[in-house]
């Protein structure tokens, strides 16, 4: 990643991409490279009653702009949570016009094997879409039965923390366990002693592309 490069966050549901690899994508910001993030859903259907229906559109403005994502860079796309697998089509459509207006040197998605039906959809339409990139598939443990840790991006405390206070903005889902800071540091800590260093993220390497 010594030369500038245009990387694509596909995040099944707003915050996916903020919990698999939102110290990277800090980090690659830093770095000068320009990240664009696709959304699939903000998940309508399943936010709880207290908040705004579409409380997650406001909640993954917000937390981009944390990162450092353009507003402009940011793409939401209006699918129905749980229903990817009768949009196969659409959503490979989708990330078609995605690659041809983009041209993204690197792809960061969820893994093959996660269990949850839409990130799976994303994940096998997403490597049909981007087959002649590379692509690296980013870690939800609570989805991961099993997950091949080989990759791994280091991570200083700034780009934990910005991970930390993106994640804080979606106030409408910290209910999870998952959301915990305690637990997100204790992922990046994990990650970070497999390679020698206070932090990390894990990636399994899908596909890797030399030049």
């Amino acid at each position: 990643m010594k030369d500038k490069k245009r990387v694509l966050v596909l995040a099944p549901h707003t915050d996916d991409g903020e919990f698999g690899c939102g110290g990277t994508i800090a980090k690659f910001i830093e770095e000068g490279h320009e990240v664009t993030y696709a959304a699939f859903s903000a998940c309508q259907q399943s936010v709880l009653p207290q908040f705004p229906s579409d409380i997650l559109i406001t909640e993954v403005k917000a937390a981009t702009k944390v990162l450092g994502i353009k507003p402009d860079n940011l793409l939401l796309f209006d699918y129905d949570v749980r229903t990817f697998g009768y949009h196969r089509q659409e959503i490979l459509d989708d990330l078609i016009k995605i690659r041809a207006d983009f041209k993204p040197d690197l792809i960061l998605m969820p893994d093959l094997q996660d269990v949850h039906q839409d990130h799976a959809t994303v994940a096998t339409e997403g490597l049909r879409a981007f087959k002649f990139s590379s692509i690296l598939s980013y870690e939800l443990p609570w989805n991961n039965l099993s997950f091949t840790t080989s990759s791994f991006v280091h991570l200083d405390e700034r780009h934990v923390q910005t991970k930390v206070n993106a994640l804080k903005e979606y106030q409408s889902q910290a209910h999870r366990p998952y959301s915990d800071e305690d637990f997100l540091r204790s992922v990046a800590r994990t990650r970070g002693v497999q390679i020698g260093t206070k932090y990390a993220e894990a990636f399994n390497i899908v596909r890797w592309i030399i030049d």
